[in-house]
């Protein structure tokens, strides 16, 4: 489609838009601001701090740069009164250093009691019931821009099941650019074309955007065969999210220009320590604010093809829950890594801990120097004067040469 049509549809749709009402509100489709997999739940949610989280592309789609193989990731997670979310993702590497994503989830509950009012409540289980729900789908894409500066854009799509139908729709834009020190800052917009959302009577609601930031940071700890990573993620800049009230019913999280201390303690946080053999463990606090918020989990890489993570969530006042999300890459299950890959890493370890060579060493190295007459009188026995180091390594001097 040329430039110009793309304008056209832009009029076309600013022109239709004042037929309906609009009424603007906050927290318009928050269902896709539900954490998505077990290994950022377990980090207190900070997805957008996320390299590896393959089940979060929908909050952090810079990440599908540096994906090298497809994977599916599934998670489920049973909140309280029987509200089940799901979700299924996949990630499509190309060539290059981008890739694509796509989603599904649905957010609901089923077969719940609903009596007309003004009817008599019957009696045992003869009553009606209905399911709710929230439907969405997400495409994200991601690429490298410029040496460690990495880009992502995902945009939703919802359709909810409630006592009436309606449509939402979000696009959400991130950047995130890599240090060296493996030190990583990132920073989403979400909802840069507006979060709205339709409803089957005509109502058109709509949230204003809100800019997010995160940072991570990983340090090798050898002595213990493993890395230590920490992650943070802030709340809205622009104060626009459904957070303003604590667990407890209290102001909090308050605006960055006007009180940066109580805007931080509406963040998240969390610790990370993967061994080498595929064992992480995980803890967090989904807000600074509370204690009670806090999130413990682990990973295991079970073989090349299969993670699985598990979460746990507590709640200072709701049920704790339980989150599992596990990935399968159908090309590892059948291929060995690339070889690309490998010699990526050896590179980087050569680089970072350069060997030292001793004296020692480069004596020996200078002693090697094999002393040989002219080819023309190679002819029959040739004495080769040895060196110590040759010696050492048990070969020979006298050789034949036909």
């Amino acid at each position: 489609m040329s430039f110009s049509r793309y304008i056209f549809c832009f009029f076309v749709l600013v022109a239709t838009l004042p037929s309906f009402s609009f009424d603007r509100v906050t927290g318009a489709n928050a269902t896709l601001n539900i954490v998505p997999g077990a290994r950022s739940a377990a980090l207190g949610g900070t997805v957008m701090a996320q390299k590896e989280e393959l089940v979060g592309i929908t909050d952090n789609p810079w990440q599908l740069a540096l994906q090298e193989y497809a994977w599916g990731s599934f998670s489920h997670v049973a909140y309280f009164e029987g509200t089940v979310y799901d979700m299924a993702s996949m990630t499509i590497p190309l060539e290059g250093m981008h890739g694509l994503g796509v989603s599904f989830s649905r957010f609901g509950a089923n077969d719940i009691p609903w009596i007309k009012e003004g009817e008599q409540i019957p009696e045992g289980s003869d009553y009606k019931t209905l399911n709710i729900a929230d439907w969405t789908f997400s495409i994200a894409y991601g690429r490298r821009l410029w040496k460690n500066l990495d880009l992502g854009i995902a945009v939703h799509g919802l359709y909810r099941e409630l006592d009436q139908t309606g449509w939402g729709f979000r696009s959400d834009l991130g950047l995130s650019y890599t240090f060296p020190k493996n030190f990583s800052v990132a920073a989403v917009l979400k909802g840069w074309t507006s979060s709205a959302a339709k409803w089957e009577s005509g109502t058109f609601e709509y949230e204003s955007p809100e800019l997010y930031l995160a940072a991570s940071w990983n340090y090798p700890i050898r002595y213990f065969y493993g890395s230590f990573g920490a992650y943070w993620q802030s709340a809205g800049v622009f104060h626009n999210e459904a957070r303003d009230l604590d667990f407890e019913g209290n102001e909090r999280g308050g605006d960055i220009f006007e009180s940066p201390l109580d805007w931080l303690s509406g963040g998240r946080g969390g610790i990370e320590f993967a061994f080498d053999f595929g064992l992480s463990l995980r803890a967090g606090l989904s807000s600074f604010t509370t204690f009670e918020s806090f999130t413990v989990g682990a990973g295991v890489v079970v073989s090349k093809f299969l993670k699985v993570d598990y979460a746990f969530e507590s709640h200072p006042v709701l049920s704790s829950v339980h989150r599992v999300s596990v990935s399968i890459s159908p090309w590892l299950f059948f291929n060995e890594p690339k070889e690309k890959k490998l010699k990526q890493e050896k590179s980087f370890v050569e680089q970072e801990e350069p060997v030292e060579i001793s004296e020692q060493q480069e004596t020996i190295e200078e002693n090697q120097i094999v002393e040989k007459e002219p080819e023309e009188f190679n002819e029959g026995p040739v004495i080769v004067e040895e060196t110590e180091s040759e010696v050492l390594e048990g070969s020979g001097g006298i050789y034949w040469e036909e």
